[in-house]
C-alpha cells in the first residue's frame, strides 16, 4: 500500500495468500500480471472487487490509526498505578477520553 492505496498485489494477496506473481503497473486496466509456477489466475474484475473492497475497509478504519498514534503512552497509567497516583491515572483517562473524541468512530 502506497499513499494509503490499495494496490494490485494486495488484492491478489487477499484473494489467495499463496499466489506467485509478478505485477507490472500500478494502474490494473493497464497492468501486466504474470501468474507464476502454476498459480490459476485471477480476473482482474474478481481483483478490481478486492481493491474497492480492500479500499473501504481501509478507510473506514482511519479514525483508529490517528488515534493509536495519539493515545498518551500507557507507561504513564501504569506509572500512576505503581505509585498510587490517582491524579496520574485520572490525566492519563482524561487524555484517552480527549482523543477519543478528536478521533470518533465512523
Amino acid at each position: 500500500m502506497i499513499n494509503n492505496k490499495i494496490e494490485i498485489a494486495d488484492a491478489i494477496q487477499s484473494l489467495n495468500s499463496q499466489a506467485n506473481h509478478r505485477v507490472e503497473g500500478a494502474d490494473l486496466d493497464g497492468a501486466t500480471i504474470d501468474w507464476l509456477n502454476g498459480t490459476t489466475p485471477i480476473s482482474k474484475a474478481d481483483i478490481k472487487t478486492e481493491m474497492e473492497r480492500l479500499q473501504v475497509e481501509h478507510d473506514a478504519q482511519e479514525y483508529a490509526r490517528k488515534r493509536k498514534a495519539a493515545y498518551p503512552d500507557v507507561y504513564d497509567y501504569m506509572d500512576g498505578i505503581v505509585k498510587n497516583d490517582q491524579a496520574q491515572i485520572d490525566k492519563y483517562i482524561a487524555d484517552s477520553q480527549a482523543v477519543k473524541a478528536r478521533y470518533k468512530k465512523g
